[in-house]
């Protein structure tokens, strides 16, 4: 059984139930940890949405860190997500949403919900992160000046067509795993001017 825990903050060490008798690819401490330190501070008091979310790691992970509260997104393991964020004493700062990640943000996007922090974490090979990173390029889900974090495979590298997002940010790690940081174009103009 894949061990996944809190690295730090008010749950640091609390481990992480995952599912039984599915393939998942929680994401590993190092590159988790790897990702948090790029955030650093930005985390605190931030809104959080963890799309493909899993064991809800990276969510809770950020909450454990200060962040304001996130959304834990997963089609298969909504009682997993809520069980984790009970065990961490961080479910009153999480909501858990079971259904398709998509059919999820088009219903974010109706209802005008935006997020400071969105960590996108699908399973590779499948095109998942290509499209999810099109849909919120599409959407207004990541707030204006918000941070979008992509996990996907070491051999995808082809990104999709966007309108809005660029990629601020890219890092690999070993042979598996390479993670983007996208912004928004507009912000950083008028952040850099």
């Amino acid at each position: 059984m894949l061990r996944v825990r809190i690295i730090t903050g008010s749950a640091r060490g609390a481990r992480l139930k995952t599912p039984k008798g599915q393939q998942t690819r929680p994401t590993a401490d190092r590159v988790k940890e790897s990702v948090f330190n790029i955030l650093g501070p930005m985390v605190r008091g931030r809104r959080v949405l963890d799309l493909f979310s899993g064991t809800g790691n990276l969510g809770l992970e950020a909450v454990s860190r200060g962040a304001a509260s996130a959304v834990l997104v997963d089609q298969a393991t909504g009682a997993l997500m809520r069980e984790n964020a009970e065990h961490t004493h961080l479910a009153a700062r999480v909501r858990v949403e079971s259904g398709d990640v998509f059919s999820r943000l088009r219903a974010f996007a109706a209802r005008g919900e935006q997020y400071d922090l969105v960590f996108c974490d699908p399973p590779y090979h499948i095109g998942l992160w290509q499209k999810a990173l099109q849909c919120l390029d599409r959407g207004k889900v990541l707030a204006r000046d918000g941070i979008l974090i992509v996990e996907h495979g070491a051999d995808e590298d082809e990104l999709p067509e966007l309108q809005g997002l660029v990629r601020v940010e890219h890092r690999r790690y070993g042979h598996t795993t390479q993670v983007s940081f996208f912004q928004w174009k507009d912000w950083l103009e008028e952040a850099s001017s």
